[in-house]
């Protein structure tokens, strides 16, 4: 049975990534991508649809750390009779997809329970299970279509079938490793050589990276510990940034608004590299732009808002029934209809990260910018129609505030690159656009008498999402229209001190249900306090934020405040990237008092 979302760690090798919970098991891992159909999926049902759990065999304590600054997760199992530590690493560098779990005895010696169950395309196919020999050392393998799983370890059992079930001691002193392998169904045993663990490897790279970060920012480790999982949540190889590792763990438990996040969103993956800049790492952010000039290569009028790690751009949304769902939610959905719509924000938030890169770098590539002019002459053609928002509402489109601050934001970027970076561009045209933009979001998007900003033109409801106004520039963030929206937002949008994205009940997402509140919007809400002067609030929402990290600093994607649990999908790269942006927007707003 899968455990509370908060009890997860993630394990990872910026291809792919396990959680792992409290108890030693492995309930979720798509292997060797991200977005490849799982192979330990309990987490969406019962162990029955695939898990890989170490565990002591009696009731025990647990406690739990990444390893320094790394991916590499330590568990700490204490019983009557001992203890023994379980480290789990996914390592990089050997070319292949493994997960490797090393059983170190510290003291006494512990009972302990090792159970592997395959599940290959998301727990529906049960594979074809053998004991053989690779290079005269046994091994279990589990192959169906396409996929092939490797257990290697020194307790094996002697006749294999599909559930392997096994209990050993474990002394003081004692150290076992235990791996799993992914490889083509195609591709010969004999060739994938011995599991290197390369744990410490792997731990200094980390480490010699997150020692680049800057650090003169509130709770540092905190902050650290976020950007860390949105390099995790980053494909090493292609540099498409996954908005979480997970699927379908609902923002509404028992509800619908279950959803496909192991894709590519350009918002997203622009905002986390914008935070990455933020915090003086810029590799990353060419990676990431070479990623989106072959993502988005072709007709400006494709433009898709999300694509696969790999810039696949077909996502077809499919429900899979076999599966009941993270605390019986369904529908299980992989894939993601949302690919094909509208949302005209989009290109704003890529023009504000190429720009930071821009300025970050002292460079302006030619390609890129080839690109975004094609983007932004399109745009010119297209910003007044309606669209989808941010939220991806499912319900008819309108003309969101939010989207049309976020067209003057994609005009305004343009014109900073031909004035900053002498590149060629229709900057006259640009300007007026730009002008015409703004005008519009001041006279159609704001409500007068309530002295805010509104989520659509015509509405009088507001929308969390109205906050990030100052931070791309379109208005002062102490302007006495932004104080009236702050205030109308913590009026309309608050539930037990955190922000709301909107109100459901006004219908206008097209969906059933309830949802709790987005921790994006409340770090929104952080930086919107420092940008208004009120530092103080500002400090003390982030300290409370950052307090309902979980015990090795990780968010999903919403907070159920009444129930003390996190929901939604898990880790969520928007909560930790504006975790980060509203460290650096609390750290300013103290250095310009």
């Amino acid at each position: 049975m899968a455990l509370p979302i908060e009890d997860y760690a993630l394990v990872g090798d910026r291809r792919s990534g396990a959680l792992v919970g409290l108890n030693g098991s492995v309930d979720w891992l798509c292997l060797p991508r991200f977005d490849s159909p799982a192979c330990f999926a309990g987490l969406l049902g019962s162990d029955e649809h695939g898990h890989w759990q170490l565990c002591p065999g009696d009731d025990y304590d647990v406690r739990r750390r990444y390893v320094e600054a790394s991916a590499v997760l330590e568990t700490t199992f204490t019983t009557a009779t001992g203890e023994v530590t379980l480290t789990d690493a996914m390592p990089r560098g050997n070319g292949r997809s493994d997960l490797v779990r090393r059983l170190a005895g510290v003291r006494g010696t512990v009972r302990m329970r090792h159970e592997w169950l395959v599940r290959t395309d998301y727990g529906a196919i049960r594979p074809w299970v053998r004991r053989q020999t690779v290079h005269g050392e046994a091994v279990i393998t589990a192959t169906a279509g396409p996929d092939r799983l490797v257990l290697r370890g020194p307790r094996l059992p002697r006749a294999a079938d599909h559930r392997h079930v096994d209990e050993f001691e474990v002394t003081a002193g004692d150290v076992l490793t235990f791996s799993t392998t992914w490889l083509p169904s195609y591709a010969p045993l004999d060739g994938i050589g011995a599991p290197d663990e390369g744990t410490d490897a792997s731990v200094r790279e980390s480490n010699r990276w997150a020692a680049q970060c800057r650090d003169d920012v509130p709770r540092v480790d905190v902050v650290r510990r976020s950007l860390l999982t949105l390099r995790l949540l980053t494909d090493a190889d292609t540099g498409g940034i996954v908005a979480a590792p997970t699927t379908s763990l609902p923002e509404d438990p028992g509800g619908e608004r279950n959803w496909d996040y192991r894709f590519c969103w350009l918002r997203d993956a622009a905002l986390t590299i914008g935070a990455l800049v933020r915090a003086g790492h810029v590799d990353e952010a060419q990676l990431w732009r070479a990623w989106l000039l072959r993502a988005i290569a072709g007709d400006p009028e494709d433009l898709q808002i999300m694509y696969a790690v790999d810039g696949r751009r077909r996502l077809t949304e499919e429900t899979l029934s076999h599966l009941p769902g993270y605390a019986d939610s369904t529908p299980v959905r992989i894939g993601n209809g949302a690919a094909l719509q509208r949302q005209l924000d989009v290109l704003g938030e890529v023009m504000i990260s190429l720009e930071q890169t821009r300025q970050a770098t002292g460079h302006a590539d030619p390609a890129a910018w080839a690109v975004q002019r094609s983007l932004v002459e399109h745009l010119a053609d297209t910003w007044r129609r309606k669209d989808h928002g941010l939220w991806e509402i499912r319900g008819p489109q309108q003309r969101f505030t939010h989207s049309q601050a976020m067209v003057w934001a994609a005009f305004d970027r343009a014109v900073r690159a031909v004035e900053d970076f002498d590149l060629d561009g229709p900057v006259e045209r640009w300007r007026s656009l730009r002008d015409r933009a703004r005008d519009e979001v001041l006279e159609h998007g704001f409500d007068a008498r309530r002295n805010t900003f509104v989520q659509y033109y015509g509405s009088t409801e507001v929308d969390a999402a109205l906050l990030v106004l100052p931070q791309i520039g379109i208005i002062a963030g102490d302007d006495p229209a932004m104080l009236g929206t702050i205030e109308a937002v913590e009026h309309d949008l608050m539930r037990d001190g955190l922000l709301l994205r909107y109100r459901t009940q006004t219908g206008v997402d097209g969906l059933a249900g309830d949802e709790h509140p987005f921790l994006a919007c409340s770090f929104w809400l952080a930086s919107a306090y420092a940008g208004a002067g009120r530092l103080d609030d500002a400090t003390a929402l982030f300290d409370r934020l950052c307090d309902l990290t979980n015990d090795v600093g990780l968010l999903s994607e919403e907070y159920d405040a009444a129930g003390r649990r996190m929901v939604g999908n898990f880790p969520q790269a928007f909560s930790h990237l504006t975790l980060v942006h509203a460290a650096f927007d609390i750290a300013e707003a103290a250095q310009r008092r």
